[in-house]
C-alpha cells in the first residue's frame, strides 16, 4: 500500500464519520468524493494468508490486480483506490487461505450508499471455487468466521481451454500450460512425485515440494551422555584413522577433530557455547562414515 494511501485510510478511519465494515467475503466499496474510493472489510477468518484488491470495469471480467496487503490478517483492513478510471467501475476481493484454497468475493460498484447492491445477502453461505467439485464453505457468526476447502486441484473442467496457466514453485515461475493441458500436467505431478498443487491466483499454479520428515536416531558413535558432553566411541580408533567436523543446525561450521585415538573421547559441553542441537559428520579414513546429530540440553 503506497504511503499516501494508508495515511488517507488512517485519516478517514479517525475521522468522526466512520463508515461501516462488512464482514468477509463481503466488503464496502465507498465513494468518498475526488474520484477515490474506499475498499474496506472485516476479517474473522482463521488462517488467511492473502488478500488481494481487484478492479474492473465489467462485474464479471477482466479484473486487474490494485494491490495485495502486506497483512491479511489485520481484523479491520482497507485500500483507497484514487486512480480509478471512472466512478461506476466495479471491485472484489482475492482471497487465499493458509491450505491452499481460494475464492473470489462477489463484485460490487462502488457508491455512496452502504446498502448492500441487489442480489447480494447477509445469509449467502457458500461460494463456488474455480472448478468442478471444488467448494469452499464459511460459517459465520458475530466473533468468528471458519473456512475449508481442498489442498490440491481436484477438478478443472471449468478452467478456459485458451487460457494460459503460470506454473510456480516458491517464488520462481517454471513454466506455464495450456487450459487444455492442465489436467494431463496435474495427473503426470500427482502420479509421478509426493508434491501437491494449488491455486494462488486465477491464472497461477503453485507446486509444493515434499518434505519428508526427518526421523531421528541417536548415534551410536558421537551422541550426548547424561551430563551433556559429548561422546565419541570408536571401538577401533587405533586401527583406523577418524575425524569429527561438528555444525551448528544450519550447517555453519563450529569445529573439527582431526584425528580421533581414543576409542572414547569426551568432548566438554562448554565447547559448544550454547544448548540444543548441532550436527556432526564422522569420517573413516577420509571417507563420510555417519551424518547425525545430537542435543545438549539447557543446564550450564
Amino acid at each position: 500500500m503506497h504511503c499516501r494511501q494508508v495515511l488517507f485510510f488512517i485519516c478517514l478511519l479517525s475521522a468522526t464519520t466512520i463508515f461501516a465494515q462488512d464482514t468477509l467475503p463481503r466488503f464496502s466499496a465507498i465513494t468518498k468524493g475526488n474520484g477515490k474510493v474506499i475498499i474496506s472489510w472485516h476479517n474473522s477468518f482463521q488462517s488467511v494468508s492473502q488478500i488481494s484488491i481487484q478492479r474492473s470495469s465489467d462485474s464479471l471480467k477482466n479484473f486487474t490486480s490494485l494491490l495485495t496487503v502486506p497483512d491479511p490478517s489485520i481484523p479491520q483492513n482497507g485500500f483507497v483506490d484514487a486512480k480509478a478510471p471512472n466512478p461506476n467501475m466495479y471491485y472484489r476481493l482475492f482471497i487465499v487461505m493458509e491450505n491452499g484454497s481460494y475464492l473470489f468475493t462477489k463484485s460490487k460498484r462502488a457508491s455512496s450508499s452502504e446498502a448492500p447492491p441487489e442480489n447480494e445477502t447477509a445469509d449467502n453461505n457458500e461460494i463456488k471455487l474455480k472448478g468442478e467439485d471444488q467448494r469452499i464453505t464459511y460459517q459465520q457468526n458475530n466473533k468468528t468466521a471458519r473456512i475449508s476447502g481442498p489442498t490440491k486441484i481436484n477438478g478443472i473442467a471449468n478452467v478456459e481451454v485458451d487460457k494460459t496457466i503460470f506454473i510456480k514453485r516458491n517464488d520462481s515461475l517454471i513454466g506455464q500450460v495450456s487450459g487444455k493441458t492442465l489436467k494431463h500436467f496435474r495427473d503426470s505431478v500427482m502420479s509421478k512425485t509426493k508434491d501437491t498443487l494449488a491455486f494462488v491466483d486465477s491464472d497461477t499454479i503453485l507446486i509444493k515440494s515434499f518434505v519428508p520428515k526427518e526421523v531421528y536416531k541417536v548415534s551410536s558413535y558421537v551422541y550426548a551422555g547424561k551430563d551433556g558432553n559429548i561422546n565419541i566411541a570408536l571401538p577401533d580408533a587405533h586401527a583406523k584413522k577418524y575425524s569429527v567436523k561438528f555444525l551448528e543446525l544450519d550447517l555453519s561450521p563450529l569445529f573439527d577433530i582431526k584425528e580421533v585415538k581414543d576409542v572414547l573421547l569426551i568432548v566438554d559441553k562448554t565447547n559448544f557455547v550454547h544448548s540444543g542441537w548441532f550436527r556432526f559428520e564422522l569420517y573413516e579414513d577420509g571417507k563420510l562414515k555417519e551424518k547425525n546429530k545430537f542435543f545438549i540440553p539447557k543446564d550450564f
